[in-house]
């Protein structure tokens, strides 16, 4: 279990300490329009991975697939840091997140493995939330302070030495237990490669419609893009009703408790997602704060993960109805979005951090009730593949979410600095404003000034910054009432879950065998 907590700090911390990382990485590079493509790249690769090793690992164990995903992690960590442009940390993180997903796919599916016991389970995935939740409270501090006194560079080079450690006490500790494998099965590579081509031609037809200019080479490069989903998506059907052994058990969606939470894990990693990852951008670009000061304003975000996640563990097996704490979660997360969404320019530092750790207790709560429901809706042999279920439509969701936001949040600032710099005469100016860079950018600021000086504008540019703040300010705020609007769908589908039925009995005798 140490060595689980381990791999799962791995990608916690990652996730936390580069998100806070990120406006200087992208003022120092020159690359805000790729802003998005930082955690998209990594999420659209996790989520293709995720199910692949989910399946994998039922199949022939879980061991030797944790031990290369650390392998793979940590490799592209440190090619991230080496990154020299935006295109080449792009293509970095797209690398590191098929070692998450791999990561994701096998390692919290193989608590599962050592503890068949739904109960017992619980009370362990308390150990894993705490340290998901203690690596990702130091995450946002740690990332801001690196970033502040050793460069961007070196809150990638934070993962070494965690990944080195992580081999050794899983490659020692972990037990090797074997899967759930018929005789002459195999992974079904066809459904694997139809899946990747599917989430993939989303993705990008997505992002097309996202930033289409209106032409009708964009509008006929978006419905191509669609038109090929669909023939994947009839063609991975066609497959996985085939497969011996498929990738994504169709039968799964037969149970209502997993369409339900699969629509919970779409909307909530959508809405998580948005939040922490444009927090950081909210905080230093909109509201001023220095990286260091942002990272320890998000901190009670992720630190109530754990707090919540502990509390939820304690109270499982003393509720009559365990499902109603994933509604109690969602409940708080809401709450705690509708916060965030009420600060204004020149907030107080409690005030933020309190918003922040309301949302950061619903996390809590949802989270391990997600995957602990599914694992118990589906049979044991499907635990590994149900899991990465969840992670795999978690993940799906915060890659569409990461995409929109960030559509909303670059349209709604521009739209909102033109009517700044019309009003002010300033429209020459318009150049520096085209992405919230010259928030946080010096250089870039210097730049601005001087040039305004030129043209006559010096004295407005306190009041342009101000209002380009503003303007940063709202379009966050507009993307987080979309994550809003999502968490009152996950609400309802919670509310509809059929009670929690635990393993139980079911897996002693697996139980017996290991010990």
């Amino acid at each position: 279990m140490l060595g689980i907590c381990l791999v799962t700090m791995l990608v916690a911390l990652d996730q936390t300490v580069v998100g806070t990382a990120l406006p200087r990485i992208v003022a120092e590079l020159q690359g805000f329009a790729l802003y998005a493509w930082v955690a998209t790249s990594y999420l659209l690769l996790s989520s293709i991975f995720v199910p692949i090793m989910g399946r994998l690992g039922d199949l022939f164990g879980r061991k030797p697939f944790v031990l290369a995903s650390i392998v793979v992690f940590t490799g592209a960590s440190a090619l991230c840091g080496v990154a020299q442009s935006m295109p080449q940390l792009v293509a970095s993180r797209a690398l590191q997140g098929i070692g998450g997903g791999m990561l994701v796919g096998t390692a919290f599916a193989a608590s599962a493995d050592i503890f068949p016991d739904q109960l017992r389970r619980i009370r362990w995935q308390a150990m894993l939330s705490s340290a998901f939740g203690l690596s990702t409270a130091i995450g946002p501090s740690l990332g801001g302070w690196l970033t502040e006194h050793w460069g961007w560079r070196s809150v990638f080079y934070v993962n070494l030495p965690i990944g080195l450690i992580a081999m050794a006490v899983v490659a020692r500790y972990l037990p090797r237990i074997a899967g759930h494998r018929a005789p002459g099965a195999s992974i079904d590579w066809p459904g694997a490669l139809l899946l990747a081509g599917l989430i993939s031609a989303l993705l990008f037809a997505l992002e097309g419609g996202a930033h289409a200019s209106g032409s009708l080479a964009d509008l006929v490069r978006v419905v191509t893009l669609l038109v090929l989903a669909a023939l994947l998506f009839v063609a991975f059907l066609y497959i996985e009703r085939r497969a011996q052994q498929p990738i994504l058990p169709l039968r799964l969606f037969q149970l209502n408790a997993v369409r339900l939470l699969g629509l919970i894990a779409v909307f909530s990693g959508w809405a998580m997602f948005s939040l922490v990852f444009y927090a950081p951008l909210l905080l230093q670009a909109g509201f001023g704060f220095l990286p260091n000061r942002a990272g320890l304003l998000v901190s009670p975000l992720v630190a109530c993960i754990s707090i919540g996640s502990i509390l939820n563990g304690r109270l499982f097996s003393r509720v009559p109805k365990p499902q109603h704490l994933l509604t109690f979660g969602i409940t708080l997360f809401l709450s705690g979005c509708l916060a965030v969404i009420s600060l204004k320019a020149g907030p107080g530092a409690g005030l933020i951090a309190a918003t922040f750790a309301l949302a950061g207790v619903g996390l809590g709560f949802q989270l391990p009730n997600m995957t602990i429901q599914m694992q118990a809706a589906v049979e044991m042999a499907d635990v590994g593949i149900a899991s990465a279920l969840v992670q795999t439509l978690r993940m799906m969701g915060s890659l569409v979410g990461a995409a929109l936001s960030g559509v909303i949040v670059d349209r709604v600032f521009k739209a909102r600095v033109g009517d700044a710099l019309n009003e002010a005469h300033a429209s020459a100016l318009s150049n520096f404003f085209r992405d919230p860079q010259i928030l946080v950018s010096a250089s870039d600021q210097d730049a601005m000034a001087k040039a305004a000086a030129l043209q006559g504008f010096g004295n407005q540019i306190a009041g342009l910054l101000e209002a380009g703040r503003n303007a940063l300010i709202g379009a966050v705020h507009d993307a987080l009432w979309v994550s809003v609007v999502l968490c009152g769908v996950a609400l309802f589908c919670a509310l509809k879950l059929p009670e929690v039925r635990p393993h139980g009995h079911k897996a002693s005798a697996k139980a017996a065998d290991l010990e």
